[in-house]
């Protein structure tokens, strides 16, 4: 008798029939719309980017043009244009009296489940180093600025050179709990689907702003948690996308 594989026994474990009653069915408390910070250093203010002059592209021109591309010029991209990106892909456009935020991209039930972390190689105005987005207030919190680690997170990321290349490498981190609450063991096909969502944004923000980026989702999850200091339950990177200037 042929064993079931794990993919299959997930899929069929989630399927909607078989759903548990949820957190929220049994009226407890929603998570937090976003985690505290407490890194090491004061947060740092993003421009707003309803403000900023990056003009206006054609969006069938922008996806005509988008592909996944490994390599990057050497010029940064400016503080401006991180901020503009940032939104795109987990800006927060409102909070609801649900409460709620809404955002660029869906997700199911509005739960947004995620925590951008990036990993800043060449940014104007920034140190090299693992930053968060904060982004109920649209700002950036220092995490690690020394030592540089940008050679273990690519070792993590199984030494694909588009880390250490990319002038910035977003990283997408669920909180479980954000999802569950609603949908229980569900929860965890929305958290691949958002993934999708947010990294297309990235894709298309980055075409727009003369850049290119890269989907990465070939990474050791243990050694990539443990770089991030996840515990790889409740809090698990999902998935990465390398971003830099084009080539000439």
């Amino acid at each position: 008798m042929q064993t079931k594989s794990i993919g299959r026994q997930f899929m069929q474990a989630t399927r909607v029939s078989r759903l548990e009653p949820s957190e929220q069915s049994r009226g407890l408390p929603q998570p937090p719309l976003e985690l505290p910070y407490d890194g090491p250093g004061p947060r740092i203010d993003l421009p707003r980017p309803g403000a900023l002059p990056l003009g206006r592209v054609d969006l069938i021109d922008v996806i005509n043009a988008r592909r996944s591309r490994r390599h990057y010029s050497p010029d940064p991209i400016s503080l401006e244009e991180l901020s503009f990106l940032l939104w795109c892909t987990q800006g927060v456009e409102e909070i609801t009296s649900r409460p709620a935020t809404l955002r660029p991209v869906p997700s199911a039930g509005a739960r947004h489940a995620f925590e951008t972390l990036l990993l800043v190689n060449r940014v104007a105005g920034l140190e090299p180093g693992l930053y968060r987005f904060i982004a109920t207030t649209h700002q950036l919190g220092p995490l690690q600025t020394a030592p540089d680690p940008t050679g273990r997170l690519t070792a993590a990321c199984r030494r694909q050179q588009m880390v250490p290349a990319s002038a910035v490498t977003f990283i997408w981190v669920a909180v479980l709990a954000r999802m569950r609450w609603r949908y229980g063991e569900r929860g965890y096909r929305y958290l691949l689907l958002d993934a999708g969502h947010v990294c297309q944004n990235l894709y298309l923000a980055a075409e727009a702003i003369g850049g290119h980026a890269c989907a990465l989702g070939g990474f050791d999850d243990e050694a990539l948690n443990r770089e991030l200091g996840l515990d790889g339950e409740e809090l698990f990177a999902v998935y990465l996308g390398a971003l830099g200037k084009r080539l000439p």
